[in-house]
């Protein structure tokens, strides 16, 4: 493949985060042989006055695959993220050529998604800022300051917490795969045990779907492991085929 097949990446962050906040490691990294981009999604980072919804992530999501003009891209969703990146897959097919799907193969349809409904119902109850003091706080036990330095300085979107899940919770199973016209790498920490739990079933759903696990990574398996993660993504791009 050369310079000009390389496809362009388009990363979408998870719940609370934003554009750089999240993917500033796997930017740096990857600018230098890649067209990349990084989204803010409806009510997160500078949009954070949007409203919420997963029709206005796909446009979001399409805008900035139209920014970078070369074509289809690889979409790289990280949970919320990747479920919006499912979404657009599905009204946006002729925008895509590869997706990664990171912390976002389980159905937001099972058990585990009534507690799930009762923290976002929780979240607009407690203060923004005591929210803010837990998220750095547990940033900053788990992860080094060069990795979450620019999460911690950014802020977060706990505002669209409860808008952006109420309407995840209850709409993807592993049949939303069938609308994926790409390869698909489903991308997991090791140790995400509730978010990859449906890993096998959205893999089988897909005929060009594979997994791979980034070893002792939890949920953020790009914090936990940024070298691994963005190694993953530069391969799975490097493989696929060129399209027009």
């Amino acid at each position: 493949m050369t310079a000009a097949d390389a496809p362009p990446i388009v990363f979408v962050h998870g719940t609370r985060f934003s554009a750089g906040q999240q993917w500033s490691q796997q930017l740096a990294a990857l600018q230098a042989d890649f067209p990349v981009a990084a989204v803010d999604l409806p009510g997160h980072g500078s949009r954070s006055a949007q409203p919420w919804s997963l029709g206005a992530a796909s446009e979001v999501i399409a805008a900035a695959v139209d920014s970078l003009d070369r074509g289809p891209a690889l979409v790289v969703g990280h949970s919320l993220g990747g479920y919006a990146a499912l979404e657009f897959s599905r009204r946006r097919p002729e925008l895509l050529r590869g997706l990664v799907l990171a912390g976002a193969s389980v159905s937001t349809t099972g058990a585990w998604a009534v507690a799930y409904r009762w923290v976002a119902g929780l979240v607009p109850r407690i203060r923004a800022d005591r929210l803010t003091r837990w998220n750095d706080r547990l940033l900053r036990r788990l992860y080094p300051p060069e990795v979450v330095g620019a999460t911690i300085r950014a802020g977060y979107a706990f505002h669209t917490l409860p808008a952006a899940w109420g309407e995840v919770l209850g709409r993807f199973e592993a049949d939303a795969m069938r609308h994926v016209d790409a390869p698909v790498l489903i991308l997991n920490g090791e140790k995400d045990t509730v978010f990859r739990s449906g890993e096998r079933e959205f893999a089988r759903a897909h005929p060009h779907a594979r997994i791979e696990l980034i070893p002792r990574a939890r949920h953020l398996a790009n914090f936990d492991d940024p070298e691994a993660f963005t190694g993953a993504v530069r391969r799975f791009a490097l493989q696929l085929p060129v399209r027009g």
